[in-house]
């Protein structure tokens, strides 16, 4: 989903022009049509706004339906055990891996995961041996 489709469709939606949605979030009207025409991607605090502008809840930006979508279960993680990723050298791997993640399409995401499974099994035995 292309967040600038779905601002798009709500706005027509409600019946909002862009000029309205300019009023009522501050955003310049240019800046708008960049955001549903795909050519910017918006920040949370400007999702913030444009949720305000449309008066909805938030996750009906990124979901499609009437309800709020159920509520996953956290995976619960052992406390005392140390985990990859947790802190220091890990954890900025970590997040260098998820910033590239989300800028590569879906095949090149499956197969970098896979290979983050085996770097995890891989520092998991190192961490048993010591």
């Amino acid at each position: 989903m292309v967040i600038g489709d779905r601002l798009r469709a709500l706005r027509e939606e409600k019946k909002f022009s862009q000029r309205d949605i300019e009023k009522r979030t501050g955003l310049l009207r240019c800046y708008i049509s960049r955001v549903e025409n795909g050519y910017t991607v918006p920040a949370f605090q400007t999702l913030e706004k444009f949720a305000r502008a449309f008066e909805v809840p938030m996750y009906q930006l990124f979901y499609d339906g009437n309800s709020p979508p159920k509520q996953l279960s956290a995976v619960k993680r052992k406390t005392g055990s140390k985990s990859f990723g947790a802190s220091g050298k890990d954890a900025r791997f970590m997040a260098r891996f998820q910033s590239f993640l989300c800028r590569t399409d879906a095949k090149s995401q499956s197969i970098l995961l896979l290979m983050a499974q085996k770097m995890a099994r891989r520092k998991a035995l190192q961490a048993a041996e010591d």
